[in-house]
């Protein structure tokens, strides 16, 4: 091997081959002749490669195991990407135009499935495919210029939900085919043949990147600036410009600067290390290179990488600098995860390639044996061997290990480079000299056949100080990282754990030279973090089992279906309180087994006397066998006053109920929802509630979300069938045939015992005459919530993180859900009511109506309609009308919401105003679709009269043809003054002469056409041919039965025909039109006569 030569000191940093997947394509057949690999996509976890019969294989990096292949029947696959947020949804593009997006559903262990399909782009060619960056959305740029998104369901979010299909909507179309596509933080930026857009998905605002146009590939992308000084600030972006520059933008596409890497390209290129063959510099291969970079990826720790068919460039933005570029032929497409780039080139071939400092590149092939290797990048990089931090890494024991590993027939100049690149890291006479020997005094090595150096350290010694005083400060950085809080532990969940152990493993590279594992070395922090929280948990746990141990008796906590079946978690419930204030709560309370006993006799007589169903028809016997029920559940399980107070509770002092709540006073956000929920509707339903008797006298409770005592799983499940049914019987009951507890009061007193989906079911068909039972009802599920994460997560005012934990809480419990809705309504507002579709069925939109305002619940409907397939709304729209009358009172609604103004639809008098029917109703995709469901005839007459007294002609158009009230729809028509509502099938059209001649007569009449505000929509034009006038009509019947038959039903009827020149040259070729159609006809049937003669012959 020849002598290699040195490259300058600028270059630091070398990019590596250290691993060959020619074994891997060889297994999966990519490398024959048929089957070819056509494109790449790299995550943490994927390797995603699409082939030319159309499969998608999905290998694991760790290990290169194929875990999946995805088959597609539409085309080659031309475009892949996996979602850098969630790795189990990859994005596919074949060549026939369509979009797919899969679901692996490796966690489920469950077949992948596609959960969004789009054919946009059929027919062109899909160029780019960009993930969102926060939810499951893909952005799709083709070779005409358009770019749409869609979003992608998935089975996470319920059962079903994976086969909704989200629509496709377009985004733009630039001017030019699409040559990339980023996203970042609401963003979109688009990169065409031409020039660079930015788009605010969000606000749906766009901008141009500069003003100077450009003719040719050129790629864009984001710029993160999460590191240094620079750390919070907005991302930047870098646009491709010919002539080797490129556009440095802010956040708003305003250029910031121009970066000319022409002149910095005049350098020779570094060689890349690879086992192919031996790398080779030649520092005489200087000229100015003018290229253009087809795409710019965010590549490594803040740089840029590009490339052409025939090398791959790196620079530094930050200071405008080329870190390194370096040839490699055939270059087709590069993918990027970090510092680790996988090239795709001319025949399938791939490549793995990593971006490495100098240093760190030998040290991996010397891991690898690679020698001749190690020794060539020694020497061609000696300026970075020789600095402090390579060799601690790289020390002079190492490379002198390398060298006696060369063979001196092969390898001389190796090894005579290596030897004066030793001999210059150690002078005879320098202090680095008297360090090593220093240190040699102490320690003794053992060079093993394997390479590993085996260090024999001795006490009191400068390396033990050394050594201590690393430890020293490793500790101190754990005890800072000790001083944060757990609750960070949820945000970090995001991020990428690898990062975590490669900076640990940098640490400890750095650290000690030989990577030994000395048992004195401190624990990492993140395992120092677990331990404390381990510590923590186990403290509680230990807490929770002492009171459990003093409270329960022994025989009952034992039973695995006692804990199945209780409604919350009593351990978690336990755990949140003080050990005092549980010693204290359980200490006045008695648990004798004769109280139960009690109960459990009372409950079991009362499940047996209701087993008669002759008695079990009869409300009041219900109503009493309950009545005495209570009063032994009053005594067990109610406060622990005395039996006449259990009783009559309007007497009770609400302080003395107080040290039984085992749960925490409901928090100050479920009291401002049940004002907030209390007010809302009382504006908009009309409040007919009045307070019971009880309810004046008695101070409102507190929830109870835990039993006082331990209940047998048998006793908890009658006690919750009696408790729910006397819930039921005093909601929808008259209040003065319940003389015991009301049912707002037992609701709060014995929520434990109750069937929360029931209650639930109850509030809805009783929500408007009895409000404080909804509002108790919420109340307690927030109460029952509050313990959950994704509280937590909700605080933090993230509306999509939100979304995606509540989805995460798969399979849902609909009161749960619930509270955990109201909580984001309470944040969120309308934006939270909007994204609720997902969640239906399991929230319907009864518990939206009782809970939004209506504007927001007119908002919700209309989306969750527009998330049915077109073909399917109208049956869907006619499932959720239950009960019926809900139809007219969503009907007002959407009359009344984001509508245009009365006095604009209707004059006056009540007739409609000329054109009104033009306006833009806001929800007029719900009006529709609620005017075409079946009723019978009362409701459609409602809706008219509805649709009338708003000024929605369209609709009352609709219902005056079902109704058959065609004179007035005629009416409405000349009075609307539009003649294409003669036509179906938004309008009315004459189907008999009388009908013709009524519209005669209206448009002779004049008077209602006539308008007071006159005609807003026509701005003074002139043109008529549009207005229902005498003329039109004539030529309109003229078109219907014909011109000859039209003159002569006008002369019948006493109409003057004074058309003027363009109408009479309309009616004369309509007669020519007819003469011809009728000599034509005559012609065929005599012709037809003559071949049926002649066949008969």
């Amino acid at each position: 091997m020849p002598r290699v030569a040195v490259v300058p000191e600028v270059h630091t940093h070398v990019l590596a081959e250290l691993h060959c997947l020619d074994p891997l394509l060889s297994t999966l057949r990519l490398d024959s002749g048929r089957l070819k690999c056509t494109c790449l996509a790299v995550s943490r976890k994927w390797l995603a490669l699409g082939t030319s019969a159309g499969g998608l294989h999905l290998i694991q990096r760790e290990g290169w195991k194929q875990r999946l292949i995805l088959t597609h029947k539409e085309g080659s696959i031309t475009q892949v990407s996996c979602c850098p947020h969630d790795e189990d949804f990859v994005a596919v593009a074949t060549s026939q135009g369509l979009v797919a997006v899969w679901e692996l559903q490796l966690e489920r262990r469950g077949r992948p499935e596609r959960v969004s399909v789009s054919w946009e782009h059929r027919g062109h060619s899909i160029t780019a495919l960009c993930w969102d960056t926060n939810t499951l959305k893909v952005f799709v740029g083709d070779s005409a210029g358009k770019v749409s998104f869609l979003r992608a369901g998935s089975s996470k979010l319920g059962k079903g939900s994976g086969f909704v299909m989200f629509p496709v909507q377009t985004v733009t179309t630039v001017d030019s085919r699409v040559v990339q596509l980023g996203y970042q933080d609401g963003r979109l930026l688009v990169s065409s043949l031409s020039r660079c857009y930015l788009c605010d998905t969000e606000r749906e605002k766009f901008w141009r990147v500069g003003n100077k146009e450009r003719d040719g590939e050129y790629g864009a992308c984001f710029f993160p600036q999460n590191k240094g000084l620079s750390m919070g600030q907005p991302p930047l972006l870098y646009c491709a410009r010919p002539g080797s520059r490129i556009w440095e933008a802010s956040f708003d596409g305003e250029v910031l600067s121009t970066q000319q890497f022409k002149q910095a390209l005049n350098c020779p290129p570094l060689p890349l290390i690879t086992y192919r063959k031996e790398p080779h510099y030649n520092p005489g291969q200087k000229t100015p290179q003018s290229i253009a970079f087809p795409k710019l990826l965010y590549f490594g720790d803040q740089n840029l990488l590009t490339w052409t068919n025939s090398a791959i460039y790196i620079f530094t933005p930050h200071n405008g600098q080329v870190l390194l570029w370096t040839e490699l032929k055939d270059v087709l497409d590069i993918a990027v995860y970090r510092n680790d780039l996988f090239c795709f080139r001319v025949g399938g071939c791939l490549s793995h390639i990593s971006l490495l400092s100098a240093d760190r590149c030998v040290e991996r092939l010397l891991r690898r044996e690679s020698w001749s290797l190690a020794a060539a990048v020694c020497c061609m990089f000696q300026h970075n061997i020789s600095i402090s931090r390579a060799r601690k890494s790289l020390p002079i024991d190492r490379l002198e290990h390398l060298r006696s590993q060369l063979s001196s027939s092969t390898h001389p100049d190796l090894i005579g480079q290596l030897d004066e690149l030793i001999a210059r890291l150690e002078p005879l006479d320098s202090a680095c000299s008297s360090r090593r020997s220093s240190i040699s005094s102490h320690e003794s090595f053992n060079v093993l056949d394997c390479g590993i150096y085996r260090v024999i350290s001795r006490r009191g010694s400068q390396s033990d100080e050394e050594t201590s005083s690393l430890i020293n400060q490793s500790v101190s950085e754990e005890e800072r990282l000790k001083e944060f809080s757990f609750t960070h532990d949820e945000d970090q969940v995001d991020h990428d754990p690898m990062s975590g152990e490669h900076a640990e493993a940098e640490r400890s590279e750095q650290g000690l030279q030989f990577h030994l594992p000395l048992s004195f070395r401190p624990k990492p922090p993140r395992i120092a973090l677990q331990a404390v929280k381990d510590s923590v948990s186990s403290f509680v746990k230990k807490t929770t089992e002492r009171i459990n141990t003093l409270q329960m008796n022994s025989e009952l906590w034992q039973r695995a279906d006692f804990r199945e079946n209780t409604h919350v978690d009593m351990s978690a419930t336990f755990a949140s309180f003080p050990d005092e204030a549980d010693t204290e709560v359980y200490a006045d309370m008695p648990n004798t087994e004769s109280d139960l006993l009690e109960l459990k006799s009372a409950t079991e007589q009362a499940v047996s006397q209701m087993q008669d169903p002759l008695l079990l028809l009869d409300p009041d016997f219900i109503g009493e066998l309950l009545q005495e029920w209570l009063k032994t559940l009053e005594q067990v399980l109610g406060p622990t006053l005395t039996k006449s107070a259990a009783v009559a509770p309007s007497d009770v002092d609400h302080d003395a109920w107080e040290p039984l709540l085992l749960t925490q006073k409901p928090e100050e956000a479920s009291e401002e929802h049940k004002e907030s929920f209390t007010q809302e509707n009382t504006e908009s339903e009309q409040d007919n509630h009045l307070p019971s008797e009880g309810e004046m006298t008695m101070p409102e409770e507190s929830v109870r979300l835990v039993s006082p005592k331990v209940l047998p799983s048998e006793l908890l499940t009658d006690l919750t069938q009696l408790a729910t049914l006397y819930t039921e019987l005093s909601c929808f009951r008259e209040p003065e045939d319940i003389k015991a507890l009301n049912c707002v009061t037992f609701l709060r007193r014995y929520f434990f015992l109750l069937d929360q989906e029931r209650i639930r079911r109850m509030c809805l068909l009783c929500c408007q005459e009895h409000l404080d039972v909804q509002s108790s009802f919420i109340q307690a599920m927030l109460g029952v919530t509050q313990s959950s994460k994704v509280v937590e997560v909700i605080h933090k005012g993230d509306l999509e993180k939100s979304l995606r934990y509540l989805r995460e809480l798969q399979p849902w419990s609909p009161p749960v859900l619930l509270a955990h809705i109201h909580r984001l309504y309470e944040k969120h507002g309308e934006a939270a009511i909007r994204s609720l579709p997902p969640f239906y069925p399991t929230i319907t939109p009864a518990d939206v109506m009782q809970m939004a305002h209506k504007s927001h619940f007119l908002a919700y409907l209309d989306n969750l309609l527009l998330s049915q397939p077109e073909e399917q709304r109208l049956s869907f729209l006619q499932s959720l009308l239950d009960p019926e009358s809900l139809r007219l009172e969503w009907l007002e609604l959407a009359l009344s919401h984001d509508a245009p103004e009365q006095c604009d639809t209707v004059t006056p008098e009540g007739q409609p105003r000329r054109n009104s029917h033009c306006f833009r109703w806001g929800y007029g995709r719900l009006l529709s679709l609620l005017i075409q469901l079946p009723a019978d005839l009362s409701s459609k007459q409602k809706m008219a009269e509805a649709c009338r007294s708003h000024g929605y002609w369209t609709g009352y158009l609709h219902l005056c043809s079902e109704l058959q009230h065609r004179d007035e729809a005629f009416a409405t028509i000349c009075h609307l003054d539009d003649i294409s509502l003669l036509e179906e099938p938004d309008g009315v059209t004459p189907q008999t002469l009388s009908e013709w001649r009524l519209l005669m007569e209206l448009a002779q009449d004049g008077s209602c056409t006539s308008d007071l505000n006159g005609d807003a929509l026509s701005n003074g034009s002139t043109d008529c041919s549009g207005k229902v006038s005498t003329e039109n009509l004539i030529l309109r019947l003229a078109r219907t039965v014909g011109p000859e038959r039209a003159e002569a039903i006008l002369e019948e009827w006493g109409v003057q025909l004074s058309l003027s020149p363009h109408s009479q040259l309309v009616c004369e070729l309509l007669k020519m039109a007819e003469k011809r159609q009728r000599a034509a006809i005559q012609t065929m049937l005599e012709r037809c006569d003559r071949f049926l003669w002649s066949q008969h012959a």
